[in-house]
C-alpha cells in the first residue's frame, strides 16, 4: 500500500530554491573574486566555473578583467540570500519545523547513521523523517553559512566592522575564513546533491512537496473481530 504525504510546504520550497540559486551565484561570483587576489599561492579555480565574464574580453570592452562584474553578482547574491535565508530561519522557528526534524542530534545516532551511509544501507523510506547525519549536516551549513556572512562583513567593511575583523585576527585571517566557510558549504552541497540524486524522491518532495510512500499493510479483519 502507498499514500501520498506532505514533505515540504509551499514557503519552504520557495527559500529553499532560491538559496540555491543565491548561494551557485555567490560560490561562483567568490571563486572569480579569489583569483582576482589569490588568499593560496598558485591556486586558481578553472575559468569554467567562475562567474563574472571572460578577463579578456570584459578587460577589452571596459578595461577589467570580471572583477567588478564578480563584485557585483556577489553583493547582489549576498542580499538576497541573507534576506531569504533570514525568512526561512524564522518561518522554521516559528513553526517548529526546525525543532521537530533536526532535534535532537546525539553523537550516537551520528557514528550509527554514518556507519550505514559508507555501507549505502541508510533508510529512505519516508522523507519526512531525517537521519542524524542529516541532522547534523543541516545544522553544520546554517553554522558555516553564518560564519561566511561574518567574516565577508570583516572582508567588506574591514574599518567600520574593526571589532568583527579583530575576531578572526586581521584582514587576511577573515579572507581565510571566509574561504573555509566556502568550502564547507561546497562540501554539503555536493553531498545534498548526490543524495538527492541518489534518491530521487528527495527531489520530487522539495519541488512538488509531497511524495507516494510504502505503508506497512495492515492485516486483514476475520468476521466476528
Amino acid at each position: 500500500m502507498t499514500e501520498t504525504v506532505t514533505v515540504h510546504p509551499l514557503f519552504v520550497r520557495l527559500t529553499h530554491w532560491i538559496n540555491a540559486v543565491a548561494i551557485i551565484i555567490m560560490i561562483g561570483s567568490g571563486w572569480h573574486i579569489f583569483n582576482n587576489v589569490p588568499l593560496i599561492d598558485g591556486f586558481h579555480f578553472p575559468r569554467w566555473a567562475v562567474l563574472g565574464g571572460d578577463p579578456e574580453l570584459t578587460y577589452k570592452l571596459n578595461k577589467d578583467t570580471g572583477f567588478g562584474n564578480a563584485l557585483l553578482w556577489h553583493f547582489a547574491a549576498m542580499w538576497v540570500f541573507f534576506i531569504n535565508g533570514t525568512a526561512a530561519l524564522i518561518y522554521g522557528f516559528a513553526t517548529g519545523r526546525l525543532r521537530r526534524n533536526w532535534l535532537p542530534i546525539r553523537p550516537r545516532d551520528v557514528a550509527h547513521d554514518f556507519r550505514e551511509a559508507l555501507r549505502f544501507h541508510l533508510a529512505h523510506d519516508d522523507p519526512r523523517i531525517y537521519n542524524a547525519v542529516q541532522k547534523l549536516s543541516y545544522v553544520g551549513v546554517v553554522l558555516a553559512a553564518l560564519l561566511v556572512f561574518a567574516s565577508g562583513l570583516a572582508i567588506w567593511k574591514p574599518v567600520q566592522f574593526s571589532w568583527l575583523t579583530a575576531l578572526f585576527y586581521d584582514f587576511q585571517g577573515a579572507r581565510l575564513a571566509h574561504f573555509i566557510g566556502m568550502s564547507l558549504i561546497v562540501l554539503f552541497l555536493l553531498v545534498h546533491v548526490s543524495l538527492a540524486l541518489l534518491v530521487p524522491k528527495t527531489l520530487v518532495a522539495m519541488t512538488k512537496g509531497s511524495v507516494r510512500i510504502a505503508t506497512p499493510d495492515r492485516p486483514s479483519m476475520q468476521p466476528g473481530e
